[in-house]
């Protein structure tokens, strides 16, 4: 993981720290744990948000996609035999997604390979660790007032 060179203007301590915070994580975790099981990073975000039945309109707002993309990440987990997709039964022509028993142990793997700290969080002592989780309880807090 590199420092962001390009992101920090001297004396600019948001854009130093945000220039530091990229490096730290991006490329997101989720990347490498959706290689390691051969998953495209769609499927996995879908994975991660079917903890219970959604809709495929569901599944775009969650996924923060178009519509019609919902329809091959969700192609892509019937043909992996993750999830299986049927008519509503409120309105027929509304399709629900719900993962297979293959698909939530697979999801339940995700989410704990997940919530795993990177190296560079565990390698920081206990009381900047609690900093680090402070400061960002506070950016979180200020951008979802």
């Amino acid at each position: 993981m590199r420092y962001n060179k390009f992101m920090a203007v001297k004396g600019d301590t948001a854009r130093e720290t945000w220039g530091l915070l990229s490096g730290l994580v991006y490329p997101p975790p989720f990347l490498s744990i959706a290689r390691e099981h051969d998953l495209r990073p769609a499927t996995f975000g879908a994975l991660r948000v079917l903890g219970e039945p959604r809709t495929m309109g569901q599944l775009a707002e969650l996924l923060h996609c178009d519509n019609s993309n919902v329809t091959g990440i969700v192609d892509n987990l019937e043909d992996k035999n993750l999830a299986v997709r049927f008519p509503s039964e409120v309105d027929r022509r509304i399709k629900v997604v719900e993962l297979s028993v293959k698909g939530e142990k697979l999801r339940k793997r995700l989410m704990e390979e997940m919530a795993k700290p990177p190296d560079w969080v565990r390698s920081l002592p206990d009381k900047d660790r609690r900093a680090l989780r402070d400061i960002l309880q506070r950016a979180v807090a200020a951008e979802n007032p």
